[in-house]
Parts: structure tokens; C-alpha cells; sequence
């Protein structure tokens, strides 16, 4: 019975990799690597949410944060407004202004 138990909460957890919030699902997604951390970001309308992954030590969190905030516009080719943006170092929401046009697009999950 224990194994069971001991499987099912590490299923559990094993599912909760880089999974957006409710409001992005079926957003565009795109994967990066940046200092050795990787990153998901995904894009709805201009709505944003970058979630990174893996652990992060004490001490690491504001430099995350700000590189999380900079892969913003060269993913999507948009700025991040400053009055729109929240959340920490693992995960972080906001708003899109100001986009390029013609930079990369990102290609919504399951779609080619």
C-alpha cells in the first residue's frame, strides 16, 4: 500500500513540469535556454507567462527575475509593461506593449 501511495505522489509531482496557467493554455510556446536554466515562455494575445525550471538557490532569485523579464522581447519581440508584470523567479506574468513586427511568432501548442 505504501508504494502505491509513494508512486501516485510522484506521478503527481513528475506532472507538474512546465504547465501554464489556466488563461494560456492553448498559448504559443517556446522553450530556451539562458546561464545554464531553462525557460518556458508562452504567449496569448498580449498576455505573457515565463515559468523557469529546475532549482534555483537563495541568493540566485533577483538575477532570475531580471532574466526572465529580458527574454521577454526576444522571444516575442514585445515589450513587457512595466505596470503589468508580476510574480518571482519561478514564475512570472504580464502584459505585452509596443511589439515588432515581423519577429519570430510563436507557434501555439499543437499546431504546426
Amino acid at each position: 500500500m505504501r508504494w502505491g501511495a509513494g508512486l501516485l505522489m510522484l506521478f503527481s509531482i513528475a506532472g507538474c513540469g512546465a504547465q501554464p496557467a489556466p488563461a494560456f493554455f492553448g498559448a504559443a510556446r517556446a522553450e530556451v535556454l539562458r546561464d545554464g536554466r531553462q525557460y518556458v515562455v508562452y504567449r496569448k494575445g498580449d498576455r505573457v507567462e515565463v515559468i523557469r525550471l529546475g532549482y534555483a538557490r537563495p541568493g540566485e532569485h533577483r538575477a532570475i527575475r531580471e532574466t526572465m523579464v529580458s527574454l521577454v522581447p526576444q522571444v516575442t519581440g514585445c515589450r513587457l509593461s512595466d505596470d503589468a508584470s508580476r510574480g518571482d523567479s519561478g514564475e512570472m506574468r504580464g502584459r505585452l506593449v509596443a511589439c515588432k513586427p515581423g519577429r519570430w511568432q510563436l507557434v501555439a501548442e499543437g499546431k504546426d
